[in-house]
């Protein structure tokens, strides 16, 4: 076992709107990292730790995913998330939920539970019954912050500026093993089914022992195109550090003009965080117990 461990989470990437509270935001990643790094801290594994920090981000109201989540075009919550373990690549993720208080503990549920990696609607309903997950009405994970936004975005027929956005966390444990976990509310206003990067494996999670844990936040249809988490892991693979490989990775976004930011953490608990938009809500507590958060762009 190594005494090594680190944790990174973000909460969301996008331009800067009316809907930012960017200390409020801040201090939400703050607090999710913190809650990971106690248990990196007393031995827990690194899926242990994102799963909670991404679960205790999916309860505060501030961002896009559990309570929060932003509407589809019909006013219905409709959520998506996925986890990834870097030992044996065990995956498991879920989309269109909309009654799972903490859609991340369903995702690790599918992993963990079935022979599956990824179930959506009624099928992903049935299996959080099945594992006793706490379930609440739709309705409840609507804030009046998005209602108020979903009026303004059906009077125009159209989409109003992103709105904060997905969160996700990457970790290293003592034991040398990294996992990464996402989980989102999708885009405002979208289509009733529509499904973005989160919950696909390779686009908004990825994690391998051998490379490192990535978790990305952003324009989702430009994230599946360009393969970004895995970008990421990959570039690490080919001897970037994380603060190049996440550099790397959304440098790829040019050619298909979409915004996003990205955090990784690699095999060695190196941390990188990079983006093409005004912000990005995040926080790290890295190899040597150093705490850092930040909301602008710019910087790690």
């Amino acid at each position: 076992m190594s005494a090594t461990f680190a944790i990174a989470v973000h909460g969301g990437a996008g331009p800067f709107t009316p809907d930012d509270q960017p200390a409020a935001m801040e201090r939400g990643c703050v607090l999710a990292a913190r809650a990971g790094h106690v248990l990196l801290r007393s031995g827990a594994s690194a899926l242990d730790a994102v799963v909670e920090a991404v679960a205790i981000l999916e309860d505060d109201p501030l961002f896009n995913a559990g309570t929060g989540s932003v509407l589809n075009e019909h006013g219905e919550v409709e959520m998506d998330a996925s986890v990834m373990e870097g030992e044996k690549l065990r995956a498991g993720a879920v989309a269109l939920v909309r009654t799972v208080k903490n859609p991340v503990r369903l995702a690790r549920a599918v992993m963990e539970r079935t022979a599956h990696l990824f179930l959506a609607g009624s099928g992903a309903r049935a299996l959080a019954q099945e594992a006793g997950l706490q379930e609440q009405d739709p309705r409840a994970f609507v804030v009046p912050r998005m209602a108020a936004r979903w009026e303004r975005e059906r009077l125009k027929r159209h989409p109003l500026p992103a709105a904060p956005g997905t969160v996700g966390a990457v970790a290293l444990d003592a034991h040398g093993h990294v996992a990464a976990a996402t989980s989102t509310g999708g885009t405002s206003f979208k289509k009733r089914g529509r499904i973005g990067d989160t919950p696909l494996i390779g686009c908004g999670t990825y994690a391998d022992d051998r490379t490192g844990a990535a978790s990305a936040t952003g324009h989702g249809e430009a994230i599946i195109k360009v393969v970004l988490a895995k970008a990421a892991c990959d570039a690490v693979e080919e001897g970037f550090s994380a603060e190049r490989a996440v550099a790397a990775a959304i440098a790829r976004l040019e050619r298909v003009g979409g915004g996003a930011g990205l955090i990784l953490i690699d095999r060695q608990g190196g941390i990188g965080v990079s983006c093409n938009t005004e912000r990005m809500a995040r926080a790290w507590i890295d190899a040597s117990g150093t705490e850092r958060s930040a909301f602008t762009r710019g910087g790690p």
